[in-house]
């Protein structure tokens, strides 16, 4: 018998896996880049599963691999090929374990899906700020686990700063367990931190506690064309300033990126009839009934018109509307696969510097890659944007996209580079960024997180071959 027979055979068999038909689903990362193996999936039902998983595969070496909704982009949560590791599912451990509206905090289990969560608190008055595209499958756990942003980020933070609590298996098996959602706790360290975008390294997170908002009473969505994209702080800047900075979300769209969505998608129109080469989607929020924020953007639109800085917008009418401009936003990365996909790169830099960096990254495809679509959106108020390419239409993409990888991912990163920012803004790390950080990583940095996985993991056994080596 070897060691991954005889961890199996300790755990209760109802928490076991082995059919590979259903195993496939979890061995396959979400852009389907990456399929490693694995013999068993093992799905707990509780934090004492969980547990008793860790220190049966520590006693016997056994690596293991958490999994929440399986959404990474940076196959953080993928077995390897090698076969020698166990997943481990959280997708059983669904509940919410506490809801406190006046506390303003709610505590869950950490394979409960996002969407779920979102919807129990809103069924009790209040508002989870952390909202994504992947929400309807991705859990929170996963979400702690890689640090996630998403397009609140500017109101309200990462979702670092949503966490009040965590409970954690360690990789021996036993718990960390500081679940309170206390705003003030300075007794020690803050432990909770080493866990919030470790991805899983680090140990299992198993539930968590969140900071919630109350629900918003006026919500203003706008579309914006803009006439010059170095513009992009300067609008940021005046819409806070005369919405008494109840700015929740301030979405860069590239012309390209929008017209791939509307040739992927011939149900869609353009929202504006005067087009640009650059948009904003915006939204403010408030709970106050007494600030007309319609007011407020409509005065921001005269503003803006009359400096000459944006060619058209619009303002949503109804939630309808509402919901027809944030599908253009979302919908953009399925547009890019509607194309054959796109080279990925999840940048981040001072917001006051993103404008100039979508240029400089932008002349640096035209000069090294002529034909290649740069398709560009993010989230200006964090200074994160997606600077993705995706071939032109009758080229191999395959082949375009590997030329890509080699040959202009490097230019883009060391732009990044050069301009003091980050290769990885919220995706994470994963296994295919681990060299990324060995290149243009800080050196202090690499050797704290060095000593840390050694330290709490001296075996190896949580997500090894991932975030660091």
């Amino acid at each position: 018998m070897d060691r991954i027979d005889e961890v199996l055979a300790q755990l209760p068999q109802e928490i076991v896996t082995r059919d590979q038909d259903i195993i496939s689903a979890y061995t396959t990362d979400f852009r389907r880049h990456y399929t490693g193996r694995t013999t068993a999936v093992l799905r707990p039902r509780n934090t004492a599963d969980v547990q008793h998983i860790v220190r049966a595969c520590a006693q016997r070496h056994v690596p293991l691999v958490p999994q929440g909704g399986n959404t990474s982009y940076c196959t953080a949560a993928t077995p390897s090929d090698k076969g020698d590791e166990l997943v481990v599912s959280l997708e059983r451990m669904n509940t919410v374990r506490d809801l406190d509206p006046a506390n303003l905090s709610a505590s869950a289990d950490a394979g409960i899906i996002l969407s779920d969560l979102q919807q129990a608190v809103s069924d009790a008055g209040l508002l989870l700020p952390l909202a994504l595209g992947s929400q309807q499958s991705c859990r929170i756990g996963g979400n702690v686990s890689t640090n996630a942003g998403g397009i609140s980020v500017l109101r309200y933070g990462m979702a670092r700063d949503l966490v009040l609590g965590l409970e954690v298996v360690l990789p021996d098996g036993s718990l960390y367990s500081e679940l309170s959602p206390l705003r003030k706790n300075n007794s020690g360290y803050d432990v909770k931190q080493l866990f919030i975008g470790a991805e899983g390294t680090l140990g299992i997170i198993t539930a968590v506690s969140l900071k919630l908002a109350r629900k918003p009473r006026q919500t203003v969505t706008a579309f914006l064309a803009l006439k010059d994209i170095s513009t992009l702080a300067r609008i940021l800047d005046a819409a806070q300033i005369q919405t008494g900075e109840s700015i929740t979300s301030f979405e860069y769209i590239s012309d390209a990126s929008l017209r791939l969505l509307l040739d992927a998608k011939d149900v869609l129109r353009h929202p504006l009839q005067e087009k640009s080469q650059h948009y904003v989607l915006l939204e403010a929020t408030t709970v106050s009934p007494v600030l007309d924020l319609e007011e407020s953007i409509t005065r921001l639109f005269g503003e803006l018109f009359e400096q000459g800085l944006i060619m058209d917008g619009t303002i949503a009418a109804s939630g309808q509307q509402r919901a027809e401009l944030w599908h253009l936003r979302e919908s953009i990365p399925e547009a890019e696969v509607h194309h054959g996909g796109s080279v990925k790169h999840d940048i981040a830099v001072r917001t006051s510097q993103l404008a100039a960096f979508i240029v400089e990254a932008s002349r640096i495809v035209e000069r090294n890659a002529p034909g290649a679509i740069p398709s560009i959106y993010g989230h200006v108020g964090d200074g994160n944007v997606h600077f993705n390419l995706v071939p032109p239409a009758l080229s191999d993409k395959v082949e375009f996209k590997n030329r890509l990888t080699r040959e202009i991912s490097p230019l883009i990163y060391q732009l990044t580079a050069d301009m003091e920012g980050t290769f990885s803004a919220e995706y994470g790390l994963g296994r295919v960024k681990m060299d990324l950080l060995e290149r243009h990583g800080a050196l202090g940095k690499l050797r704290v997180m060095r000593i840390l996985k050694t330290a709490l993991d001296p075996k190896g056994v949580m997500n090894p071959g991932k975030v660091v080596a």
